[in-house]
């Protein structure tokens, strides 16, 4: 089993490919808040109403000074067709060797209906300005999963 993030620790550090050609480093965030958050599949329909969700929270989480990165092991032009089918605005990364994932540990054992599998593990974190993180949330749901985040973070529904 990964070792799992908690409040306070090092956010690990990550570069990965968007789903628009370009490179996003945490690192490059620094002195704003991330919301870094893991889903396994584009186009999958949990995965694709967290997705819609956090871009219809969008423009209020960036006005509470929060940016938006959802990671996926699909590869950008995956990714890329995803943005394009249900008109996110979110930056969506590829983690194709599932690294980071790993390192987040947002991938590993989880049940699937009732089996256990090795697989990607539906997690959010919220990484500060000094890159600590400052919620570590494992297993979410991804119906409803914004709306809880926003109450978390004490942001108005």
């Amino acid at each position: 089993m990964t070792d799992r993030l908690s409040p306070g620790d090092p956010a690990p550090e990550f570069t990965l490919p968007a789903d628009d050609g370009s490179t996003v480093s945490l690192a490059d965030l620094r002195g704003g808040k991330v919301i870094v958050y893991f889903y396994p599949a584009a186009m999958t329909p949990g995965c694709t109403k967290q997705a819609c969700d956090f871009t219809d929270s969008l423009d209020s989480l960036q006005a509470a000074g929060y940016t938006v990165l959802g990671i996926s092991p699909d590869k950008p032009e995956k990714l890329a067709k995803f943005r394009e089918r249900d008109s996110l605005t979110i930056t969506l990364l590829s983690d194709a060797d599932r690294s980071v994932m790993k390192a987040y540990g947002a991938f590993g054992l989880k049940k699937l209906y009732g089996k256990e599998v090795e697989g990607v593990i539906r997690s959010t974190f919220v990484v500060d300005e000094d890159g600590k993180v400052e919620l570590a949330q494992y297993n979410v749901k991804a119906t409803g999963h914004v709306a809880k985040l926003r109450k978390d973070l004490g942001l108005a529904a």
